[in-house]
């Protein structure tokens, strides 16, 4: 994923600019960046690697010379941000959140068109060095940012800073947030909602989808008007976004708690009774207190994430090294789990080799029994929009692979719509066969439509691709 963040200030911004990019340390591990302007100076810019070092302890030396009135910030699981370029939009800082699926096909068309890039990290062309070429080719940034928006597949939100404030874009359908926050005397943007509200400021402004605004010290001017179609993504709410962020006015984890709570009304139907509820750390947590509270049992935690040494949420990108450091991590109270009958939730199952571990993990430990309970239903397709999954092929979907056990490799669209649909005998007898292969005691899936329920928005308003493969 990635993370996004953007200050205007009447004096200096950089302390401010330093903090709030490092709240969107939770939605990657691989780079940050921070591009500052002033007067005197220019645009000056630092790129770290944090794979193994946390954001602070490598901006920390950084933050001295980089004092200025305008700044933008990124947390980045792909490529370096953010991009400085000069041009006849002037001088300016690119900083982009998303995913172009159509990348090399936009690359070819403005090399054979004999345009060239002007800001290259490396030996291939990045998406963000894709998305500066394209708004090079207008006269303006806001009929720059709509070219953007209409050449690419997938999804780009993004900031602009200038030497008299930022341009900020959120995506064409509104996949991705970007919000407003103002304080006596400047005012900032930001993916995450949260991670302004320590530094002194308030909410002032949601952009909605393909909204367009410009902002410095003094307030902010909407440059181009919302649309009216949103597709923003669902798996915000129950796996990437922090507990204290809000989208459109929903909360995290009071979303979570409404997921456990449909889950256990689910389960009043069925012949299980566990002894407590759990959730796989972290994301699994506010799930599991939702279900216990509705169905009435205790919540517990069986094993404790292990931080010291691993604080940050995300993985090494390395599949290999995903699965060592995810079973590292957890470390059992073999007290809350022997003889014990543990209905266990997790935010999804995607391949499925994580959570067989841990439950085998509870077995060893001397659990009775482990009812599986995912936040989510069954992952069906690879996202197009946001890359929220690292998985190279739809055959590395446990969901999928089932599919295919069943149907062969050649699957009609049709056919897969059954296996999609909870009420089906195709859907039944997908999910016995996932839980026969992942050893659980019983599993049941959340259903889209309660998980839907469960943000309290309107269903046209969330995508829902990966689950059902529906644009």
């Amino acid at each position: 994923m990635g993370g996004i963040f953007g200050v205007v200030a009447k004096e200096d911004c950089s302390l401010d600019l330093f903090f709030g990019t490092d709240y969107h340390s939770h939605l990657g591990t691989r780079r940050g960046g921070l591009a500052v302007y002033n007067k005197e100076n220019g645009f000056k810019r630092a790129i770290h690697n944090i794979q193994n070092s946390p954001f602070r302890t490598k901006f920390e030396n950084d933050l001295p010379g980089m004092k200025g009135s305008v700044g933008i910030g990124c947390i980045s699981d792909y490529e370096p941000q953010p991009l400085m370029a000069r041009s006849h939009l002037g001088t300016f800082a690119l900083t982009t959140v998303g995913v172009v699926t159509n990348k090399d096909e936009l690359v070819k068309e403005i090399l054979d068109s004999g345009k060239a890039f002007q800001d290259i990290s490396g030996d291939e062309i990045n998406q963000t060095e894709l998305i500066l070429a394209l708004l090079n080719t207008q006269e303006d940034f806001v009929k720059g940012i709509n070219y953007v928006q209409s050449k690419i597949k997938g999804s780009i939100t993004m900031l602009i800073a200038t030497p008299d404030g930022i341009y900020g874009a959120r995506d064409k359908y509104g996949r991705t947030p970007l919000q407003i926050g103002k304080k006596d005397g400047a005012l900032c943007l930001s993916f995450e909602s949260f991670a302004y509200l320590n530094l002194g400021y308030k909410d002032e402004h949601e952009l909605g989808p393909a909204e367009i605004v410009f902002v410095n010290a003094d307030g902010y001017k909407v440059l181009q008007q919302p649309g009216k179609e949103m597709k923003i993504c669902t798996f915000l709410w129950i796996y990437y976004g922090y507990p204290t962020a809000c989208y459109e006015g929903v909360n995290v984890e009071a979303m979570r708690y409404n997921c456990g709570k449909y889950l256990a009304k689910r389960d009043k139907d069925a012949n299980i009774h566990p002894d407590c509820a759990a959730g796989v750390p972290d994301s699994g947590t506010a799930h599991a207190v939702g279900y216990a509270n509705e169905a009435g049992i205790p919540f517990t935690r069986p094993f404790i994430k292990y931080t010291p040494t691993w604080p940050r949420s995300f993985m090494p990108t390395n599949q290999e090294q995903r699965n060592l450091i995810a079973h590292m991590k957890l470390i059992p109270v073999q007290q809350l789990i022997k003889d014990k009958s543990i209905l266990l939730i997790d935010d999804s199952i995607v391949r499925g080799t994580q959570l067989r571990e841990t439950t085998e993990f509870l077995y060893e430990s001397g659990a009775k029994e482990v009812h599986v309970r995912p936040a989510c239903p069954p992952i069906m397709f690879g996202c197009k929009y946001l890359n929220f999954s690292r998985s190279k092929s739809e055959m590395d979907l446990i969901a999928r692979r089932v599919v295919r056990q069943f149907e062969g490799d050649n699957v009609s669209a049709e056919t897969l719509a059954k296996y999609c649909d909870p009420d089906t005998p195709e859907y039944e007898k997908m999910q016995e066969e996932i839980r026969k292969q992942l050893h659980f005691t019983t599993l049941r899936f959340h259903r889209l439509d309660d998980m839907l329920d469960s943000t309290g928005l309107d269903h046209a308003k969330l995508c829902t691709y990966c689950w059902n493969g529906r644009e």
